[in-house]
């Protein structure tokens, strides 16, 4: 689903007219001026100008996220290798395919909270953050960090959406929609990965460590 090109239609459902369902879709052509994009629904459910319900909530099998630097960078210009005990910290949040990110405290947070416990009984939390501190070893002329891969759950739906008055033509429109987020450790047999990782300095890094406060010795710096 692409979300520049935002289509409708109308149909009869039930005992609605044929004016009061819009569905954002691709395979229908229609007007620009009379289409909302996906993200303008979901703003509207954000501010709540929308009544807005998620609906169906299929979750996906867990899997482990892309590892990425949480720490420090630690420098050893030293002979011998080097321990330091290191702090890290790291929060990832959760993003929707049609709307960017999902704000904590935001109001589809909310939605997608409730539909969530409502169906599988299990709380979905937009972001997740985890602090700790791990000992890193760096060999001589080598940088050493600490990276971390959070365990990630896809969850697909469908935004319903209904106005009091038409807009955009319709009283009700329909978004399918997937939000990617943190999954609680553990899902689905998958578990979060702390690991410290090195690599060579390079010939800018070496040039640190060549004179001034840093010669012969280990220090940090930022990300």
């Amino acid at each position: 689903m692409t979300t520049n090109h935002a289509l409708r239609y109308g149909s009869r459902t039930l005992a609605l007219t044929a004016t009061a369902l819009g569905v954002i879709a691709t395979a229908v052509p229609a007007a620009a001026e009379e289409q909302p994009t996906a993200e303008q629904i979901l703003a509207d459910c954000a501010s709540g100008e929308g009544k807005c319900s998620f609906n169906s909530p299929q979750l996906g099998k867990a899997y482990l996220g892309e590892p990425r630097q949480v720490s420090e960078l630690l420098f050893n210009c030293t002979d011998s290798p080097a321990s330091q005990s290191m702090s890290w910290a790291d929060t990832v949040g959760s993003s929707h395919s049609v709307g960017g990110s999902v704000t904590a405290g935001g109001g589809i947070e909310g939605i997608i909270t409730a539909s969530v416990t409502a169906t599988y009984n299990y709380t979905w939390q937009s972001s997740h953050t985890e602090t700790s501190s791990f000992t890193v070893t760096v060999k001589p002329g080598e940088v050493g960090w600490i990276s971390r891969a959070q365990v990630m759950q896809q969850i697909s739906g469908t935004w319903q959406t209904h106005y009091d008055d038409p807009k955009w033509g319709h009283y009700y429109w329909f978004v399918p929609a997937t939000v990617t987020g943190p999954a609680p450790n553990g899902t689905d047999g998958k578990h979060s990965a702390v690991v410290v990782k090195s690599r060579k300095m390079t010939a800018d890094e070496k040039k640190l460590c060549a004179g001034g406060s840093t010669q012969d010795k280990v220090f940090t710096r930022g990300r």
